[in-house]
């Protein structure tokens, strides 16, 4: 179980506890940017069947909202803000999850602690190489979102991932660690309350709709 521990411990660390540094806020052109890199609503695709071949076309899940209505351009201007937010953590949440999963199943096929251990000390050095430079560009409020939308891909919060795998006295510490940048890895997301717009601007990147 300490390969899997120091792994979860790993991801936990490397995309909260990192002090964020950037502060400059998000341009027109910035979203753009990020929006151009998007998967597209539609897939083309085609099979062969009897010796013909049929063109398909794969659609992506298509969500209707309520038009966004805004009291004020300050609101106007957070939702804004929230759609590059998201666009810009979310990739890394669902790296988070997906290497979580993949390199939890590798490990159950190593025959040995030692062969699993050494697994883990290039998984943790290919973590560092990757996502520390990307933890850095990253502002505080982006942060305190990553955190959030890593309980919403894996299901658990930080928090409870420690607890459940080093106990509640590492869980306090490491919680006090990232108090101290003004998170908290406590923090859940909460898909129909406070959370409900990320939500629905997590749909719309997700379907290529914004």
């Amino acid at each position: 179980m300490g390969s899997e521990v120091r792994l979860l411990l790993t991801f936990t660390l490397l995309l909260i506890g990192l002090q964020p540094v950037s502060s400059q806020e998000p341009t027109d052109d910035d979203i753009a940017t990020l929006g151009s890199a998007l998967p597209p609503s539609a897939k083309l695709g085609e099979v062969v069947r009897d010796g013909d071949t049929i063109q398909y076309m794969e659609l992506n899940t298509i969500y209707v909202y309520p038009p966004k209505v805004f009291k004020t351009k300050r609101e106007q201007h957070r939702y804004t803000r929230m759609v590059y937010d998201v666009k810009k953590v979310l990739p890394i949440a669902k790296d988070a999850n997906r290497m979580l999963i993949e390199t939890y199943e590798y490990l159950q096929t190593l025959p040995t602690k030692k062969a699993r251990q050494e697994h883990m000390k290039r998984v943790e050095e290919a973590i560092k190489a990757e996502y520390t430079p990307r933890m850095k560009k990253l502002t505080l409020r982006q942060g305190k979102l990553l955190i959030k939308l890593i309980h919403r891909q894996c299901n658990s919060s930080s928090y409870e991932i420690i607890q459940a795998f080093l106990g509640p006295f590492k869980a306090g510490f490491y919680q006090a660690f990232a108090w101290v940048y003004g998170a908290s890895l406590k923090k859940e997301f909460d898909r129909d309350g406070e959370d409900s717009d990320a939500e629905r601007v997590i749909n719309l990147v997700e379907s290529g709709q914004i």
